[in-house]
């Protein structure tokens, strides 16, 4: 779909105007525009923990509550407590599960009050670097049997960060959108994590999904990534280069995503997904 039609000019322009460019900060509401699909995948996470006796749980970077109300659900007498970096994510959990404890934080410094029997991380850890101490820190807040539980997006080799990284190297806005290009760090494969993790843990059971959602042709693509991978470079841009860059970036997608009969556009999105039990 090289041309988005006037439907999807018209999403495009109320977003432009709206709740996210007002913001640096992450939009609990663009984020659950596609709620079943991001939260299919930590449903899917949780589904493989083995750890059953669950006294205290921590999602770590819950943002809206969608992931934490996984753990309520599976877990309904612990006690489960979500750390987010994100004030505006805090809020929205709070208001969504008002039973549940949440804290600002960050979680490369975050330190439990005391040992926790589940740490549940969907799709949080990919915007962290230095894995190789954090990963086994986390393993260190465990109490015996135990689990981390840990799924990250690893697509930044799909066309559509390829496309945003294309897009940010034009002279218009590369010096300015060069901190945005390393906001996520490569993640390791399968053997590193393993290697990693195998230490400090019992079990570890690593596998990787590629999910293929379908959306609302090119512009379904652009919304998805509003609600996160693409943040960090629209906050960096003023408020005439924004909707420069998002045509642009929509231009550059087009040559690798195709609509369907349906007009639909399949996205395939590949997640790691990991689980040491200590």
């Amino acid at each position: 779909m090289t041309n988005p039609d006037n439907r999807s000019k018209y999403i495009a322009i109320r977003y432009l105007k709206g709740v996210i460019v007002r913001k640096t900060g992450w939009s609990p509401e663009q984020y659950l525009k596609f709620e079943d699909e991001r939260t299919r995948p930590a449903n899917d996470l949780l589904a493989a923990v083995p750890t059953n006796q669950v006294e205290f749980a921590v999602d770590l970077g819950c943002g809206p509550g969608n992931s934490t109300e996984l753990l309520l659900k599976r877990y309904p007498s612990a006690e489960i407590l979500g750390i987010d970096s994100s004030a505006e994510m805090i809020a929205q959990a709070s208001e969504r599960l008002p039973d549940c404890r949440f804290e600002q934080g960050d979680l490369d410094t975050w330190r439990p009050e005391k040992k926790a029997d589940v740490l549940y991380a969907n799709a949080s850890m990919q915007w962290l670097s230095g894995h190789d101490k954090l990963f086994p820190q986390f393993m260190g807040f465990l109490n015996t049997n135990g689990s981390l539980a840990i799924q990250m997006p690893d697509n930044l080799e799909q066309p559509t960060h390829i496309a945003m990284r294309e897009v940010a190297s034009d002279k218009s806005w590369a010096e300015k959108l060069a901190k945005a290009n390393a906001t996520r760090s490569s993640l390791g494969d399968a053997s590193f994590y393993y290697d990693l993790l195998k230490p400090h843990g019992k079990r570890v059971d690593i596998w990787r999904t590629t999910y293929h959602h379908p959306l609302e042709g090119i512009e379904g693509i652009v919304q998805w990534f509003l609600g996160s991978a693409l943040r960090p470079y629209l906050a960096a841009l003023n408020e005439d280069e924004k909707p420069q860059f998002l045509e642009k970036y929509r231009e550059v997608l087009a040559r690798s995503y195709k609509p369907m009969s349906d007009g639909v556009v399949l996205l395939p999105f590949p997640r790691l997904f990991i689980i040491a039990t200590k």
